[in-house]
Formats: structure tokens, sequence, C-alpha cells
């Protein structure tokens, strides 16, 4: 199954949402681009939880296209939200940058979002383009965080360096680096706790992880990949936020999109933070984890 059929099939709360709720895309696209047009296109926008500034933008916008390209058919019309939807999309490098030897990704977020379950799925499609892996499980102050990690890396047959419990989260990294560069590892997937993210600890600890990497990796490529579950709707967004103040983030990861009955996140969450989604699960299988493609998503979407 290609990413157009998951999306679309990952896509059917969504769509089934706002066909109880109010109007779906089918029946809007059904008639005249007017004044009611707008407004329930505005409507069925912020039911798929993209938010209503985002819904706003882009239903203006579609209003000042329409009106320069004198777009009176709703087909027509479609074609031109997709274009502005995914241009929402297409904020940044989509790619992760993962090039030099060894290069890092850190993985944040609070906890319950799949960070773990993330990593055990980014290390088996890296390893399946020809890249040895080794994760870093740096989320000490869970037990079940480091043995979950554990049974990932078993599954994928990649290397884990980990500590016992309460271990010092910035210490099990250096080990991890030390391991990367005496192995010939090309990318360290990294684990963090998930402690609420208005914890000044959890900042902190970040931070001394960062000083880590600067020392030990100057110059290495690095992703940090803030991890959100879709069915959280807007308060995902709401962490993103406090995150990208606090740690600065790369890309979002987002997970369980084929459980959210609300897949306008993703526009909401690109759009509102200039961050782009680089990856997104769509199913509780090893390979349900693929790279965004936002033209894609959005011609499920809409």
């Amino acid at each position: 199954m290609g990413f157009f059929d998951k999306i679309k099939a990952g896509l059917t709360r969504t769509k089934e949402n706002i066909s109880n709720i109010g109007h779906s895309f089918d029946q809007l696209f059904a008639g005249e681009l007017d004044d009611d047009f707008y407004d329930e296109l505005e409507e069925t926008l912020i039911l798929s939880d993209m938010g209503v500034e985002t819904a706003m933008k882009a239903v203006e916008e579609l209003r000042r296209r329409a009106k320069a390209e004198k777009i009176k058919n709703a087909e027509e019309g479609r074609e031109c939200l997709r274009a502005i939807l995914t241009e929402f999309l297409e904020v940044g490098d989509l790619s992760l940058k993962l090039d030099t030897k060894p290069s890092v990704a850190l993985f944040i977020g609070v906890n319950g979002v799949g960070k773990t379950t993330t990593i055990g799925k980014l290390s088996a499609h890296l390893k399946g383009e020809g890249r040895r892996v080794l994760m870093a499980a740096a989320d000490t102050f869970r037990a079940a965080a480091a043995d979950q990690l554990e049974i990932w890396s078993q599954r994928c047959g990649v290397d884990i360096v980990r500590q016992h419990e309460g271990a010092d989260p910035a210490a099990v990294v250096f080990d991890a680096l030390s391991a990367a560069k005496a192995r010939g590892t090309d990318v360290v997937l990294v684990d963090t706790a998930g402690r609420l993210h208005n914890k000044q600890n959890l900042m902190n600890e970040l931070n001394k992880i960062s000083r880590i990497l600067d020392r030990e990796l100057p110059g290495a490529d690095r992703e940090t990949l803030l991890v959100l579950d879709a069915t959280t709707g807007q308060n995902g967004l709401i962490q993103a936020k406090q995150f990208k103040e606090a740690a600065g983030i790369t890309g979002i990861v987002l997970t369980k999109l084929d459980g959210s009955a609300k897949g306008g996140i993703v526009i909401a969450i690109a759009q509102e933070l200039g961050v782009p989604v680089k990856f997104i699960g769509v199913g509780e299988g090893i390979d349900d984890l693929m790279p965004f493609e936002p033209a894609e998503f959005v011609k499920a979407f809409v």
C-alpha cells in the first residue's frame, strides 16, 4: 500500500467526523463558490482541527485566488484549495539531514506520544537504506522505556546503549556517541524522557544532552524531532509551541494519524510553527512510519 492509500485509509475518521458534524468536502465542492460556500468551508476546516487562524487564512487565500483566476467551477476550486494547503505544509526541508558519520536524531515529546515506537520504526527505515543505526536509551526515568527500546533494537537488529534506571541521561548519550564512533555507526537515535513540557528540569536535561553532542560531535548533522500524538489535536499544537521555545526543533513526527478524527492538525502545526512535518505514523506495523509527502496528504485530506 502506497503513501496515498495509507493516508486515505488513515484519514477515514477525519472524513467521518466532518460528515457527521457538517459538510464533507465532496458536498462542499458540488456547488457554487459563493459566500455560503466560503462560510461552510471555513467551518469544515475548523472541524478538521486545522485551527481557526489557519482555516481563515486558507479560505481567504482561496477567495483571493478564485477572484484573480476567475475560478467558478467547484472542481477547480478544490484543486486551488489543495495547492494552497500543500504550500502551507511546505515550510522547510522535509527530509532528514543525517549525512555526517555519525549523525544524531534526538527525539523529544511528552510521555505516551509514541517516541520509543517511532525510534524503533525509524531504525528499521534507516537500516533498510543500508545505514548502521545505534539507539541510546536516554529516558532513564522509566525502566520500561529502556526495556521497550531494547525490544525494538532486537526486532530491528540494531545496537543499543543503555544504563540502569535513574542514570544520568547525558552520560548515556556520551556512552552512545563513544560506541558510535568506535563501531562506525551512521546514525544515533536518542530517546529522551517525556515528563511534562513545562518542567524546567526536563529542559535543563535536554540542554545538557545538547552540550554533550556539541562537544563530542562538533559539526555533525543533528535533527531534533518532536513526536506528537495526532489524536490530541490542538493540545498537541500547544505542546509543540512550548517545546519549540524551550528546546528548538527541526521537525515533527506525527503519530497515530490513523486514530485521529481530526487530521487537519498536520496543517495547523506546520503553518503555525513554521516547522516541517517530516514523518507520520499511520498504523501499528513496523513499516507504518512514512516520510511525509504534503501534496499526497492534501489530496487524501480534501
